[in-house]
């Protein structure tokens, strides 16, 4: 990588990085420090690349819930938190976990569920359910749904 950019060779790149997959503001700024840029160019290349509309949080954070959700099966607390993380506000977090249908949640939260806990290989039947838990609750999972299926599938 080359050490130094001129303002017009890293707006170029990163348009490039921007148009390849959605990304955060942190991440834009992120890879902008690393090319050495100053902070005034950094704003400035900032402004151009939202009003270009290469950057939107919002279509970044309802890109990340619905992929995490779909992809990695994660569950809403895990989601939030994640979002929370990247400096994304709440009111975008929530636009975005209404990309999400409370049907295709429980589908995905229900189908996860049996299917774990068919693999788990494990004769104690109170480890057994821990294992469980403990990782539907990882999953993001929220500590209701994770108790009541638990009671469900458990003998």
């Amino acid at each position: 990588m080359k050490d130094v950019f001129s303002t017009k060779e890293a707006i170029q790149k990163i348009e490039y990085f921007c148009s390849y997959q959605e990304r955060c503001h942190e991440e834009v700024v992120a890879k902008l420090r690393n090319m050495k840029m100053d902070p005034e160019e950094i704003d400035s290349i900032m402004v151009h690349l939202i009003t270009s509309n290469f950057l939107s949080e919002e279509r970044y954070a309802c890109s990340f819930a619905r992929g995490k959700h779909r992809i990695k099966h994660w569950g809403k607390i895990r989601i939030i938190n994640e979002l929370k993380y990247k400096n994304i506000s709440q009111t975008l977090i929530n636009t975005a976990l209404k990309e999400i249908t409370p049907e295709e949640y429980l589908e995905t939260f229900h189908a996860l569920a049996e299917r774990h806990w068919e693999s788990i290989r494990e004769t104690n039947a109170l480890k057994k359910r821990k294992k469980f838990c403990d990782y539907m609750l990882r999953r993001g999972f929220e500590s209701n749904l994770v108790y009541d299926k638990v009671k469900e599938l458990a003998p």
